[in-house]
């Protein structure tokens, strides 16, 4: 048993991450802002406080010997929170507050490993920079078309000085667009299969729901349950990384629709209409962490909409209005 910190515990990613460590054996210390949302809380413990203040994060750390550090804390959303610009400074000063205290009582306490999260908003819109290519391999990284994907570089070279001048050991994951259940699915900080999901469940058959941009625009998704295999799998490597941690099973938005509307046994149009959509397109290639780690996703997109639109269906109907009779 190794007892495990995960920064950013109560979110999406970190209560997946939570059970699939306290399901390897480990004890799991979670460090949030709040309880996990929606009644699932599989750490053993659970620090509520800010992140971005050190003197509360290293208070914590100096009574706790952490074998692994999780660092999954950082504010996101999805394309209305991430791309129209209104929120960048709040990402980026949040996140690299974060990442950076989470690095220092690292190296002042001893931790012995720390993995980081990125993402895949490190990479350009390949799409328009290199013709028909748009996997994206590792090295392809810089020049991110958002502030979200600036703070997460450099988050990377802040994790990769820290290794290099202080020792600490480092992993460094970027996810490309998770989903499932258990995860924001109204608000306006929803990503996309979320997103589509309240819509359709909301919606009657015949129904029209609204989709930003085109509908062309193109992404894989991974399942959480999968992300969150990856993470542990490359915390257990002698990897470091930079690794993708993503399908590569690529899909535009508007077939994404499709797939979510025969899951739910729905057919509703689809009206476009002006908004942030991010790249153009982007997918993951997998050919390093299949190198490094002898593993890939295998879930299909369809098997995790299997999974997740029932769950936000539910959500959806307990949110609906009551009506007395």
């Amino acid at each position: 048993m190794k007892k495990v910190a995960v920064c950013g515990g109560a979110g999406f990613l970190g209560t997946w991450l939570c059970q699939k460590l306290k399901d390897e054996g480990h004890y799991v210390v979670s460090f949030d802002l709040k309880m996990p949302e929606f009644g699932v809380a599989p750490a053993h413990e659970y620090n509520i406080f800010d992140l971005r203040n050190s003197t509360d994060y290293y208070s914590t750390f100096r009574w706790q010997e952490f074998d692994f550090v999780f660092q999954l804390a950082a504010l996101m959303g999805g394309a209305q929170y991430i791309f129209t610009g209104e929120n960048d400074a709040d990402i980026m000063r949040s996140s690299a507050l974060i990442n950076l205290n989470v690095l220092e009582a690292c190296r002042l306490f001893g931790v012995k490993k720390v993995l980081f999260t990125s993402s895949a908003c490190v990479y350009p819109s390949l799409s328009k920079t290199m013709g028909d290519q748009i996997a994206c391999r590792e090295s392809f990284a810089g020049s991110p078309d958002s502030n979200y994907g600036l703070e997460k570089l450099f988050s990377e070279s802040l994790y990769d000085s820290y290794a290099r001048n202080y020792g600490v050991e480092v992993r460094i994951a970027r996810v490309h667009n998770a989903f499932g259940q258990y995860g924001t699915w109204r608000g306006g900080r929803e990503k996309s299969p979320a997103a589509l999901c309240r819509k359709i469940a909301e919606a009657a058959d015949g129904d029209e729901i609204e989709i930003f941009g085109t509908g062309q625009q193109t992404r894989s998704f991974i399942h959480a349950s999968e992300a969150v295999d990856g993470f542990y799998r490359l915390m257990q490597s002698d990897f470091r990384g930079p690794v993708n941690i993503g399908s590569s099973e690529m899909v535009t938005i508007d077939a994404l629709a499709g797939q979510i509307m025969r899951v739910a046994g729905k057919h509703v149009g689809i009206k476009h209409i002006p908004g942030p959509i991010g790249v153009a397109g982007r997918n993951s290639d997998n050919t390093l962490i299949e190198e490094k780690l002898g593993w890939k996703p295998t879930m299909t997109l369809r098997e995790g909409l299997e999974r997740t639109y029932p769950w936000i269906a539910e959500q959806v109907e307990k949110a609906r209005p009551r009506v007395d009779s």
